[in-house]
């Protein structure tokens, strides 16, 4: 079952890409903007390239890599000794979360505009847990096959 629920995270990840994480807005009575990874992306490519390639390593490649790499275990096409890389894979997804939260929790301190939690960080937050469920459980197979 973990492997067609993983399988199906090759189609969640890129929809969480696309929807809104946050709605924010200068002044409550304008209407606010849906933010995404990739509007987020693209607003920070044009001001800081270094750090929209780090976001983009944790919030696209790594989650994606590790779900790859972990249907490949899952299918027989990858060597068992994949999985502790996997687990790396998995720590560098997870960090753009606490990124996403950091933010949340600075602009809100910050007290000049209006933020909302979009439904889309609850998908990309699942994807993420739900993948990091995936590899621990996969690991858990795989090293009971190497016993």
């Amino acid at each position: 079952m973990h492997r067609w629920i993983n399988l199906s995270l090759l189609v969640l990840f890129p929809v969480s890409w696309f929807a809104p994480l946050l709605k924010a807005g200068l002044l409550p009575l304008f209407k606010l903007k849906e933010i995404s990874v990739l509007t987020g992306l693209q607003s920070l490519w044009s001001t800081d390239i270094f750090l929209a390639l780090v976001v983009a390593v944790f919030a696209l490649l790594a989650p994606m890599a590790k779900t790859i790499g972990l249907a490949l275990l899952h299918w027989n096409m990858a060597s068992p000794r994949l999985a502790p890389t996997l687990r790396i894979m998995g720590k560098l997804a997870m960090a753009d979360i606490f990124l996403i939260a950091i933010y949340i929790t600075v602009a809100k301190g910050v007290g000049v505009g209006r933020l909302e939690v979009a439904w889309g960080l609850y998908l990309f937050t699942a994807c993420i847990l739900v993948s990091l469920w995936v590899g621990v459980r996969t690991e858990r197979i795989v090293s009971s096959h190497g016993d």
